[in-house]
This record gives structure tokens, C-alpha cells and sequence, in this order.
């Protein structure tokens, strides 16, 4: 078993106290966690911040299997690069995955505004109808109402828009789109290392464990989008092949540049 290396640790104990500190202060998820750009519990710093943030307690599992994920393959990763560019490569990837996220997002979004565009609504309206709290099928009352209803909205485009609320108000946490990027790394650099889940009882090298379970993520992500289908499973599937590609790339271009053999200390 690989010694945990400084950066996994320090990555590991802030992902910890970010978790205990939330169960402590339930409303800290509100700011933390990251929300589409247009909904109205956005802040700047959640497009770090949601990277150290857990599902809420009894879900334990969720933040038990990033971390172990971290440990494992991180550590490895950290020995032969050094902490700081094992640092830059993890954020790197954080970032990818909330940007390849909320780009689906947004396609998603203004793709069912597109099919509502008949209802001529302005740019305020729709701010104020995709920041509403309220579900498919339910009554609206005040304001919203009244835009509605003087817009002539239909009880399918009423539909429309609920969908379009509810993914501008969905927010998206937890490491899993590094951890994806830190998976990535890893396949590069020991394609022939074995892995197992718990589920897969045969041992599978790692040039074909990491791109199975990217499949497996993207078809879920597409099956789950309201662009390509329906079903989704409550998992940011996009967020973890953002984190992927990220890596991916970075990979690409430290290889093209012989980078890869560099520590950074």
C-alpha cells in the first residue's frame, strides 16, 4: 500500500472539515455548492468551492468513495510529479468538470427556451421564472402568474419552463470530476495496472477500466438530459467527463512537451 503523500493529505483533511462543517451548518451547502451562472444563489467562489463539498449526512458514502479514490490514485500521482503540480493538475480538473457541466447546462436550458420563444417573454422575466420555486404541474401565483397568464402560456410550455427552472436551480458538489481527471492521469501514465469495483469481481487494466466507466458516464449523461432523453439519476455525469477531458488534455500536452517527467516542488 502507497504512503499518502503531503497534498493528497492536506486535500483529504479540507475535504473533511468541509464535510463536518456543513453538517454543522446546513445553510453553508446554499453557498457552496455550485449553481448555473443565471440562478440567484450563484457566487464566483463556488466554482471552487463546490469541489470540496459532500452530499449531507446520512450519505456518507458519497465523500467515502471520493476520498478513498483520492488517496489511491492520487498518491501515486503526487510521488511522481511533486505536490504543486499534482495541486494545479487536481484544480485543473475541478475546473473542467464545472465547465463542461454548466455548459451542458446551459445548452439544455436555452435549448427549451428556444421552443417557448413564441411566448415573446423579456430577459427579466425569464430571470424571474427560472429562479421560481415551483414544480411541473403545480399552480403559480403573484408575478409569475401574472407573466404567464398575460403571455398566454400553454400548460405545455408552463411544463417547458418548470423543466428550465429546475436545472437552473440544481446545484452540482463533490471532487468526483478531479477524481475523474486524477483516474485519467493514472490510466496515461500505468495503462497496464489492474483495477477492480466492488461489483466487478475481475481485476481490469486501467486502459480499459478508465474509458468503461466513461462510457458508462456519458451514456447516462445523455440518457438523462432533457436535450437527448429522460431518466436522469441524480449524478453531474457531465461533471466527471469535464473532469475527464480536462485531464486528458493536460495529459496530451505535458507528453507532447515532455513535461510529464518534470516534478514540480
Amino acid at each position: 500500500m502507497m504512503k499518502m503523500t503531503p497534498v493528497v493529505k492536506q486535500l483529504l483533511i479540507i475535504n473533511i472539515i468541509f464535510f463536518i462543517g456543513s453538517q454543522l451548518v446546513p445553510v453553508s451547502y446554499n453557498y457552496l455548492m455550485l449553481y448555473y451562472p443565471e440562478s440567484d444563489d450563484f457566487r464566483a467562489w463556488q466554482i471552487i468551492t463546490h469541489m470540496f463539498m459532500h452530499a449531507q449526512w446520512p450519505n456518507f458514502a458519497h465523500i467515502l468513495f471520493n476520498m478513498f479514490a483520492l488517496y489511491s490514485f492520487g498518491s501515486a500521482l503526487e510521488h511522481f510529479w511533486g505536490g504543486k503540480k499534482f495541486l494545479f493538475f487536481y484544480i485543473s480538473c475541478g475546473l473542467g468538470a464545472a465547465l463542461l457541466h454548466t455548459g451542458v447546462n446551459y445548452l439544455q436550458i436555452h435549448s427549451l427556451l428556444d421552443s417557448v420563444s413564441n411566448l415573446n417573454l423579456s430577459k427579466a422575466d425569464l430571470h424571474l421564472i427560472l429562479n421560481s420555486r415551483y414544480t411541473v404541474g403545480e399552480n403559480i401565483q403573484g408575478e409569475v402568474a401574472t407573466i404567464l397568464n398575460n403571455a398566454h402560456c400553454t400548460q405545455e410550455q408552463f411544463n417547458v419552463l418548470g423543466q428550465a427552472a429546475a436545472i437552473t436551480q440544481s446545484p452540482v458538489l463533490g471532487a468526483s470530476g478531479a477524481i475523474y481527471g486524477l483516474l485519467t492521469a493514472f490510466a496515461f501514465m500505468f495503462p497496464n495496472a489492474e483495477l477492480a469495483l466492488m461489483f466487478i469481481p475481475v481485476p481490469i487494466k486501467a486502459k480499459y477500466f478508465v474509458p468503461g466507466i466513461l462510457a458508462i458516464d456519458l451514456f447516462l449523461g445523455f440518457k438523462g438530459s432533457s436535450l437527448f432523453g429522460s431518466g436522469g439519476t441524480g449524478i453531474a455525469h457531465f461533471a466527471h467527463i469535464g473532469g475527464a477531458v480536462a485531464g486528458f488534455l493536460m495529459m496530451l500536452y505535458w507528453k507532447k512537451n515532455q513535461f510529464n517527467n518534470n516534478r514540480w516542488n
